[in-house]
């Protein structure tokens, strides 16, 4: 991939790691196919792009779940309570190479869910639980988001 320095806004022609003189729209497109090609690698399963340590992309992407499991076990208890130590592991198989859903956290744990209940991991509806009384944890989430 070039590489991309700025050299401030208009300055011109942009060289890349050989040398090369590349004009600002071959710098953007370049620096746009390099990020898309990180966050495939670290949210979507995608392949190590060239110039990174792939044992280090991989610890990142295992961060980024853990991030996404935590919220989903606040947001839904009853996942946890229903899973009990299976939770991390179906978990990490569902996030792993499937990135974040459109809605966020609460798409998330929806769609865990609802996949848990494809598999017959989850007995019922899972909107049957979200609709009961609201843990604290999602009273807190909305006090704090107001």
């Amino acid at each position: 991939m070039p590489s991309v320095q700025d050299t401030g806004a208009g300055a011109g022609p942009t060289p890349d790691m050989a040398g090369d003189v590349l004009s600002e729209g071959e710098a953007r497109a370049a620096l746009a196919r390099g990020q898309s090609g990180l966050l495939a690698a670290l949210v979507a399963g995608g392949e190590t792009p060239p110039g990174f340590d792939e044992k280090r992309l991989r610890i990142q992407e295992f961060s980024l779940i853990s991030k996404r499991r935590g919220t989903v076990a606040r947001l839904r208890p009853d996942l946890v309570a229903l899973l009990g130590g299976d939770f991390a592991g179906e978990f990490e198989a569902y996030a792993r190479g499937r990135p974040k859903p459109v809605g966020g956290s609460r798409a998330d744990a929806r769609d865990f869910a609802g996949r848990l209940e494809a598999t017959g991991r989850l007995p019922g509806r899972p909107e049957e639980a979200e609709e009961s009384e609201p843990s604290p944890a999602s009273r807190w989430w909305r006090f704090r988001r107001s």
